[in-house]
């Protein structure tokens, strides 16, 4: 079938145009600005369109000739989203309705039944009406919370639960929740392209599992190895003040906290299942709550640092259209220094660290760091490497591990000292257009918990002398040797 996307940009339609495109479909991606899409792996794959769901003549043309239209835009980062989601709404119905096209699939949310509903939901729910009354078969399918990193209530979930190990907490806390993994929303999604036409209606999806949120922070810390949370409920925090507290705590930008919270104050559960009798469940089943845990935080797990963001294979990995404040805290310390040696020479320096050469910076601090390690029950800097000059992925080097190795290219070693987190120190080296080389050195670290964001910070104030030593140093090594 021929699919427009609208979203694809946005985190689930970043994630469904490629699950379409798998699925045998020709996709149209629309963004408003298509300069974002340019690096993504699928572009020569699908048609990328310049459109604004505002705007008329754009939606007219980027429906033109398609048979099903998938509505994934939302303007919940804006105080007047509700008038703007309403008019785009009713922008694309029109436009579709006009073109013939032949069905509308929206994702909105689980809406309580009999309650005056927040701001966020009830918006959700208006959308979803006005695309039914468009006159062209519609599946309108409605989530509680998607689990998946890049999902702004996971966000929320993740980043309270890893940086707070006691929190005072509103009473919807206790509130039940039926999440979704985003794999299982996309699943619905694309079959739902397929549904007869007879079908026009609103479908509740979820996951097997009902939670409230308190159980899902505590889920969420046993499968992410955290300490258990301590959490007190207490009447008298509003929605507002939980969201200036998220604000504060978490990245999550308060225009989207606000109308986020405002929603946890109704409880969302799958009130109908009729979904099962039009579309199956996924090969496997739907996945439970724990399992879409851990696939969210499977690149963390794995201690895997893609040097490419399109080789993530999972739609609950992160992608880069995902905001800047999703994916969980990485901490970087990033040097760059261009050098009139030779790539190869810089090369021969990177490949010969530790060991008998030393780290190239602050002799005084590596041996203190190593010897506390040892103190913990760790390496330290006592295992030394193999062979002085060549290195090969898997093997030891002082605390670290070398796990990639491109000659002579990259050198990314992970730690393996004793410390509330994943540390990885990526050292590379590329020819300098103008001669000579750039060599760029990273120390990355994903903190595990509250004591994770205390040690980055504690450690912090001493990155300019060791990083910056470091790069400095293995750069004069280089120049200071000849280039054969």
């Amino acid at each position: 079938m021929r699919c427009v996307v609208f979203g694809a940009t946005g985190y689930l339609g970043g994630r469904l145009v490629p699950e379409l495109l798998r699925a045998g479909h020709q996709v149209r991606a629309v963004a408003r600005d298509p300069g974002k899409l340019a690096e993504v792996p699928w572009r020569d794959s699908a048609e990328i369109v310049p459109g604004d769901v505002l705007d008329p003549d754009s939606v007219t043309e980027a429906v033109r000739d398609q048979e099903v239209v998938y509505y994934l835009v939302h303007s919940l980062n804006r105080r007047d989203f509700v008038a703007l989601d309403r008019e785009a709404a009713r922008t694309v119905a029109r436009a579709a309705a006009g073109a013939g096209v032949h069905r509308i699939v929206y994702l909105g949310g689980i809406t309580p039944a009999g309650e005056r509903l927040s701001p966020h939901l009830a918006s959700r729910a208006e959308v979803g009406e006005i695309l039914l009354a468009s006159g062209v078969p519609t599946a309108v399918l409605r989530a509680a919370i998607i689990l998946g990193s890049g999902s702004a209530s996971f966000e929320m979930l993740r980043h309270l639960t890893e940086r707070l190990p006691a929190m005072v907490t509103p009473r919807w806390v206790r509130n039940r929740i039926q999440p979704i993994a985003v794999r299982d929303v996309l699943h619905y999604l694309v079959r739902a392209a397929e549904l007869p036409p007879e079908v026009s209606r609103g479908f509740d999806i979820a996951g097997p599992d009902v939670l409230t949120y308190l159980a899902m922070m505590r889920r969420y810390a046993v499968v992410a190895r955290l300490p258990r949370r301590v959490v007190l409920p207490v009447p008298v925090l509003t929605p507002w003040l939980s969201a200036q507290w998220v604000n504060l705590v978490t990245p999550v930008p308060n225009s989207i906290a606000v109308p986020l919270i405002e929603s946890l104050v109704h409880e969302v559960v799958q009130q109908d299942k009729d979904i099962a009798a039009h579309i199956p469940d996924p090969d496997g089943g739907l996945t439970g709550y724990e399992r879409a845990i851990e696939l969210a935080l499977a690149r963390v797990r794995d201690a895997d640092v893609p040097t490419r963001w399109s080789d993530a294979g999972d739609p609950a990995d992160p992608l880069p259209t995902d905001p800047e404040w999703s994916g969980g805290t990485r901490y970087l310390d990033v040097r760059e220094r261009h050098t009139p040696a030779a790539a190869e020479t810089v090369w021969r320096v990177i490949e010969a660290i530790g060991g008998e050469h030393g780290w190239y910076s602050f002799p005084l601090a590596w041996s203190v760091r190593g010897w506390i390690d040892r103190l913990a029950g760790g390496a330290g800097l006592r295992r030394g490497r193999r062979d002085p000059r060549r290195l090969r992925a898997g093997e030891a080097l002082d605390w670290w591990r070398v796990e990639h190795l491109e000659r002579p290219r990259l050198l990314r070693l992970r730690a393996e000292l004793r410390v509330p987190g994943r540390a990885w120190l990526e050292l590379s080296v590329t020819p300098a257009d103008s001669g000579g080389s750039v060599y760029r050195q990273r120390a990355i670290f994903e903190p595990h918990g509250l004591a994770g964001h205390l040690y980055w910070k504690s450690v912090a104030p001493f990155h300019a002398v060791v990083f910056g030593g470091m790069a400095r140093n293995i750069t004069g090594t280089a120049e200071r040797r000849p280039s054969s």
